[in-house]
């Protein structure tokens, strides 16, 4: 493969010989070409695209990075905070500092030269499954999400169980507690105890409570709690998995993070200790893919469009300072509205965003 340097050079070579009388086909074979090559070169823009097969060598861009700006990102994405986070992430917690080094595709294709943007931990490709219906949040507080699961104990056989309340809005954990029993009373006592947290007796319209079939979240003393408190319930279909897809999204969060302990817990007091820890590493800093990689509290607290806000100033500053960088727009900032949990057709979405009546069901 020739360079496109190369190709002018030779090119000019060949043309000047052959106006001094030298024969076009011999002046090509003394420069390594035959003839059909240098008319392909000038027929198609050769001399001056260069070589269009996709493995040529090309020249660098003037607007790539430099050496000393790859070591710099290097040197960040290698920093132990950032030690298992994806590009995704990095870029926009970096935003919120006021600093900006590169874009998310720039942070991976030199982490990806490099041989560090791997996949990592556990966790298996995401399969595309084809969702059911439900409900919508346009606001904190219309649409709840929760369940249970299992956190295994050093001893085989022996589980604590962990209640979390997910607000679908922003995803903020609303409500948790881990008991070592799995009864109706313990459900009960959480959302209580979450509604008060919450302040919902000042809400005109209570929120949904979508949870699965679970014996425990149909109980009637849950039911009674829900009625008394003006929560309406809701759970998913028979026999359907994911139906609660963001309460089971969140379970695996949490049994994939480094720190959740895979040979078990001690005893409940770890339990519970791991779970505020996770709380508050997830309410708090945790960047979340879902909403514009700002923390549930943040977008729970309606912070989440001032930080987008200057993170889309962040941007713009960037590419007024290096435009050779950006072929197009700046990366979108822009707020996520209102969060459909498992919708069916956009005219039901619609429908729901037309009106207030956001405790009917989608379907």
């Amino acid at each position: 493969m020739i360079v496109l340097e190369d190709r002018r050079s030779l090119a000019q070579d060949i043309d000047t010989a052959h106006q001094n009388g030298a024969r076009l086909h011999r002046a090509c074979a003394v420069a390594g070409i035959n003839v059909r090559t240098l008319q392909r070169w000038k027929a198609h823009d050769g001399l001056a695209t260069g070589d269009g097969r996709p493995h040529t060598v090309r020249p660098t861009p003037s607007h790539a990075l430099s050496a000393v700006e790859r070591a710099q990102l290097l040197s960040v994405a290698n920093e132990p905070r950032f030690a298992s986070v994806p590009p995704a992430r990095i870029v926009p917690m970096l935003a919120d500092e006021g600093v900006y080094l590169a874009s998310e595709s720039s942070f991976a294709r030199v982490l990806r030269s490099e041989g560090q943007n791997a996949h990592r931990g556990r966790a298996k490709a995401p399969k595309a499954v084809r969702p059911p219906t439900t409900h919508i949040a346009s606001a904190p507080r219309q649409v709840w999400c929760w369940d249970m699961t299992y956190l295994p104990a050093t001893i085989v056989g022996r589980w604590f169980h962990l209640y979390l309340i997910l607000d679908l809005y922003s995803r903020k954990i609303v409500g948790w507690e881990v008991h070592d029993s799995d009864t109706a009373d313990h459900a009960a006592h959480l959302v209580r105890r979450t509604a008060l947290a919450e302040g919902i007796a000042a809400l005109n319209v209570r929120p949904v409570l979508h949870g699965d079939n679970g014996s425990t979240l149909k109980a009637t003393t849950v039911l009674s709690m829900l009625n008394w408190l003006g929560v309406k319930p809701s759970y998913s279909r028979p026999r359907v998995s994911d139906d609660n897809a963001y309460a089971e999204a969140l379970f695996r969060t949490a049994k994939y993070r480094p720190e959740f302990p895979v040979k078990g817990f001690v005893d409940l007091e770890a339990a519970r200790a791991w779970a505020t820890d996770f709380v508050h590493w997830y309410n708090v800093d945790h960047r979340h893919s879902g909403i514009q990689y700002v923390s549930p509290s943040q977008r729970h607290q309606g912070e989440d469009q001032a930080i987008l806000a200057a993170r889309h100033a962040l941007y713009l500053q960037a590419r007024e300072k290096n435009p050779a960088r950006w072929s197009g727009d700046t990366r979108n900032w822009a707020p996520i509205g209102a969060v459909t949990l498992n919708p069916e057709r956009d005219c039901v979405i619609k429908a729901h965003l037309g009106s207030n009546e956001i405790q009917r069901l989608a379907a």
